[in-house]
């Protein structure tokens, strides 16, 4: 994984230990989504500042993240909901209880293979641009857009048809893969 910063790695790491033990307990794995998942999908080409974490066992979630060191900080500033670890520089946030509200086909969520830390659900690249896409579509963040382009030229393999889907759901039917291509 030399491919991308140390802390990101470190970050990843940490993810799949807290996920191998949800596993080991019977609970479902907690997907990566948002910036932690375009910083994987890019290679570290675009980095984050934290990981967006979906799963319905948030409280179980949060308990292993104590159990590997991270805190819940205090203070102006700090959203109640995040976790950071003292080594890193990046926090853990569970934005959401289900994926893009049950939209994403969760079949095509994609595991990385961590060796002994474990392995790490990622959602599908189609879904992320799709979540990208929406988020131009809104209005408020038009950096998406740009974020979106980039992602789809560095995953030429990506499913089209089932992107088009998700793009056109997530934009209002503003959007299509068209809008994505030069």
């Amino acid at each position: 994984m030399s491919a991308y910063r140390p802390e990101f790695e470190a970050a990843l790491r940490l993810f799949a230990r807290a996920s191998e033990a949800m596993k080991a307990q019977g609970y479902g794995v907690p997907i990566l989504v948002g910036g932690g998942a375009v910083e994987l999908y890019s290679n570290s080409a675009i980095t984050t500042g934290d990981f967006d974490i979906v799963t319905p066992r948030q409280e179980e979630f949060e308990r292993q993240l104590v159990t590997l060191g991270f805190e819940k900080p205090q203070g102006l500033g700090h959203t109640p909901l995040g976790w950071v670890h003292p080594t890193l520089r990046l926090g853990f946030e569970i934005v959401s209880s289900t994926l893009y509200d049950g939209m994403a086909d969760r079949d095509r969520v994609v595991l990385v293979d961590l060796g002994d830390d474990g392995e790490a659900a990622i959602v599908a690249i189609e879904d992320l641009i799709a979540d990208r896409m929406g988020q131009y579509a809104s209005g408020s963040a038009p950096e998406m857009l740009e974020q979106a382009r980039r992602l789809y030229r560095l995953h030429a393999d990506a499913d089209r048809g089932y992107m088009e889907g998700r793009i056109r759901h997530e934009s209002a039917g503003d959007y299509g893969v068209s809008d994505l291509e030069p």
